[in-house]
């Protein structure tokens, strides 16, 4: 069976795998659970100084990249496998882990353009929307520099949820956002710190308890800290 694959298309293929070579999902990488490639799009200019932006038409500061060397640099994807072609940009939908669990298994690979500068020429954004599927995904209402960061944190969310990565399943079911809940509090060792003691309920040995007690706090985070999620999950309910 074909390892999951992630294929990234960026100015500065030195920065992969960077983290991604680190703790569950380096090792995952190590063992073949996953592939990460990457395409260097200055390998796509036309020009002997491997120019791959321009100014902006209408004027306005910055540069952005050009249609042509974009279109070309997505051409060379493989697309043997199911592909998935995503452009990591603040203006893109936002995150979710619903959106991590269907990009981790509705495809057999990620093809990731990291822009840089002002973004990419709208002309090939709209043109591999329309002919390729491809979404734009935001990770923040915030601007980076480029997409290479906002890369590494879809990737990570993704590769945590192939088979064989985390180890026991109980642990994904019951994170945050799996229930449009945030995760309840977790404890451990020592009993007591700091003049600060874990809750009676977690060392009684009584499940239905300890469950009560961490879904009662777990609605009582999102409400207070995420009245958004709060409203979706209330929905659901009723």
């Amino acid at each position: 069976m074909l390892p999951w694959k992630a294929t990234i298309l960026t100015l500065f293929p030195e920065m992969f795998p960077g983290p991604l070579a680190h703790s569950l999902v380096g090792r995952a990488l190590e063992d073949k659970i996953w592939a990460l490639n990457t395409i260097n799009i200055r390998d796509y200019a036309t020009d002997k100084h491997r120019t791959v932006d321009d100014t902006c038409f209408g004027g306005g500061a910055g540069m952005v990249l050009r249609s042509d060397i974009i279109d070309a640099a997505l051409r060379a994807v493989d697309t043997s496998v199911k592909t998935q072609f995503i452009y990591l940009t603040p203006r893109g939908k936002p995150l979710t882990q619903k959106i991590v669990k269907r990009l981790t298994h509705d495809t057999s690979q990620l093809a990731i353009l990291c822009g840089r500068y002002e973004g990419v020429d709208d002309r090939v954004i709209e043109s591999w929307t329309e002919s390729h599927g491809l979404e734009e995904i935001s990770v923040g209402d915030y601007v980076l520099t480029g997409g290479e960061i906002p890369a590494f944190t879809l990737l990570d969310a993704c590769v945590r949820l192939l088979p064989g990565v985390i180890g026991k399943q109980e642990s994904l079911d019951n994170e945050s956002f799996e229930l449009e809940l945030l995760e309840h509090p977790q404890y451990t060792r020592p009993q007591t710190w700091n003049n600060k003691i874990v809750p009676d309920v977690l060392l009684s040995g009584d499940h239905k308890k300890i469950a009560a007690w961490r879904q009662n706090e777990a609605e009582k985070i999102t409400q207070v800290r995420r009245p958004d999620l709060w409203a979706v999950y209330q929905n659901k309910k009723t």
